[in-house]
């Protein structure tokens, strides 16, 4: 038998002694946002909303991304902000705006200072919606997650000044970048004085929020009802327990045009 040969029976007959190797399947990667949303670090009532919220469905339907200089209105706890400090990257950032009166306790102190610390491209600044003043094309993308109908509250126990919606969109047209998002989520309610209807219910009439946005110069580009309810009772306060978290919302991802 030529050496040929005889090398080529040696390696059948040593391929026959040991069964093959299974191929391991690749894991895919988590994105930063699965990643985020799996912390130890967030709080049980965090993950509790996540069913109800669908924040990676809704990042992504209004696309935010990495590098993205962002901004939060009422950031409350972070919820989002955090969320998306983890989209944006090293290479972007997230302001959280929050009123004064939601940083008097030291739980949202804490909560913040722990927050900034786990994620450096976070910054918090105080003041109301009547306060805002906006740098000129700061930012690419600008969440306002169940507060745009608080353009239209005052409250002098809360600490909330009058804010004039059309002054505020303005600030807000001049801050987005051409061709910027600003994600609008908001709950749906029925009523033509939009300042009793907050005052009372915190809903805000869909059709005044795109009349508002339109008078600014915005485009609505993409509306969802991912987060619709039909089941909800509008007329209820949206603290009210047979409604809170189940509420009927919209989805408008509203764009400042390229030109």
């Amino acid at each position: 038998m030529n050496r040929k040969i005889s090398a080529l029976c040696g390696a059948a007959l040593l391929a026959a002694s040991f069964p093959a190797i299974a191929q391991q399947p690749t894991v895919p990667a988590k994105s930063p946002l699965e990643t985020a949303l799996a912390s130890p670090d967030r709080t049980r009532a965090e993950i509790a909303q996540d069913e109800s919220r669908k924040p990676a469905e809704v990042l992504s339907f209004f696309g935010l991304k990495a590098g993205d200089q962002a901004a939060e209105f009422l950031a409350g706890g972070g919820y989002y902000a955090t969320l998306m400090a983890s989209v944006v990257g090293k290479d972007g950032s997230v302001v959280a705006l929050n009123p004064p009166a939601f940083m008097q306790r030291q739980p949202s102190l804490e909560r913040w200072s722990d927050a900034m610390e786990d994620q450096p491209n976070i910054s918090l600044k105080l003041g109301n919606f009547a306060d805002f003043k906006a740098k000129e094309n700061a930012f690419d993308f600008a969440m306002m997650h169940l507060v745009y109908h608080d353009v239209y509250f005052e409250s002098e126990r809360f600490g909330i000044t009058r804010a004039e919606p059309d002054v505020f969109l303005t600030e807000l047209f001049k801050g987005m970048k051409p061709g910027g998002v600003v994600a609008v989520i908001d709950h749906v309610g029925e009523g033509k004085d939009t300042r009793a209807l907050v005052e009372k219910t915190h809903r805000i009439d869909p059709a005044v929020v795109k009349a508002d946005f339109a008078r600014a110069g915005f485009t609505l580009a993409a509306e969802s009802n991912m987060l619709a309810n039909d089941t909800d009772d509008a007329s209820k306060n949206v603290f009210h327990p047979a409604v809170r978290g189940k509420t009927n919302r919209f989805m408008y991802k509203f764009v400042k045009p390229a030109s």
